[in-house]
């Protein structure tokens, strides 16, 4: 089981139609709603870190997100997760490695 805290910041003239496109994606409960500012909070709940990314992904191309980024994550052992995470957890959107320092014991 992995569970995600993810915020999303939604169009303001597309506010509650985003809150439910949200409220339908597989996993997904809707938190915190915060139409002056555009901001939800949603948990999702996936059986795969592969799925959890994918509903992510899914989220960001929905119609009226403008942002949407994962913020807090909870995992439990994967058995599909080997040493490496997915490819695209695996860089930071292309700026580069983690430096070496932050890999130090």
């Amino acid at each position: 089981m992995n569970l995600s805290a993810i915020l999303v910041l939604l169009r303001e003239d597309r506010f509650a139609e985003g809150v439910a496109m949200l409220a339908r994606q597989p996993g997904v409960e809707v938190h915190h709603q915060e139409p002056a500012t555009g901001r939800v909070i949603l948990v999702q709940e996936a059986p795969s870190v592969n799925d959890e990314v994918d509903g992510l992904k899914a989220i960001k191309a929905l119609p009226g997100v403008i942002f949407a980024e994962l913020v807090y994550h909870y995992f439990e052992e994967d058995t599909n997760l080997q040493a490496r995470p997915p490819a695209d957890l695996d860089s930071y959107q292309g700026l580069g490695d983690v430096p070496e320092y932050l890999n130090a014991p």
